[in-house]
């Protein structure tokens, strides 16, 4: 069963949806478990051959792989308190601040992956706690407190999680290949 956000052991092995379903994951919220899982495969497989320069590279002025990291663990977090019906608290805005700036020493692709790994494992927890009764309870977003559902934070935090996937995949390519 397709349950860990480990790298899988081959680039070969069929894709996250196709093992099957994920333990103790609602049938509602398969989907979404499968997308986080995958991803944290790719992001692995793609930033494990990185150097820091290559991390923290701007192609064209595209954002870097650090950045994606950065901001795919902290949109994550902020994502997952929507949808436990919270608000973002002070350390939360200050690591929204932090994704835009410099890379620290701190910064490094280890350190990075690991909270990415984290934060996607703690999304996974998530949908295996989420009782299906509740998928459809209304949740406000952001400081404008627009509309949304636990089902529609949980399937964004994977949808969210994908499209940064593939820019941290295209941007490593490039970064490590050139164009």
């Amino acid at each position: 069963m397709a349950s860990s956000l480990a790298p899988s052991a081959s680039p070969s092995q069929p894709s996250a949806w196709l093992r099957g379903p994920v333990e103790d994951v609602p049938n509602a919220l398969q989907h979404a478990a499968h997308a986080l899982i995958q991803a944290g495969e790719e992001i692995a497989r793609a930033v494990s051959p990185l150097t820091s320069a290559e991390l923290w590279a701007r192609p064209g002025g595209a954002a870097s792989v650090g950045f994606h990291l950065r901001h795919i663990a902290g949109s994550t977090d902020r994502l997952l308190t929507y949808a436990r019906g919270a608000s973002l608290d002070q350390a939360q805005r200050d690591e929204m601040q932090r994704e835009q700036g410099e890379p620290s020493p701190a910064d490094d692709a280890a350190t990075l992956m690991r909270c990415v790994r984290v934060r996607l494992a703690k999304a996974l927890d998530v949908l295996r706690t989420t009782r299906e009764e509740e998928l459809h309870l209304p949740r406000p977003v952001g400081r404008a407190a627009l509309p949304s559902t636990v089902m529609g934070l949980l399937y964004h935090v994977a949808d969210h999680t994908q499209r940064h996937t593939g820019q941290i995949i295209v941007t490593a390519r490039i970064v490590r290949n050139g164009l």
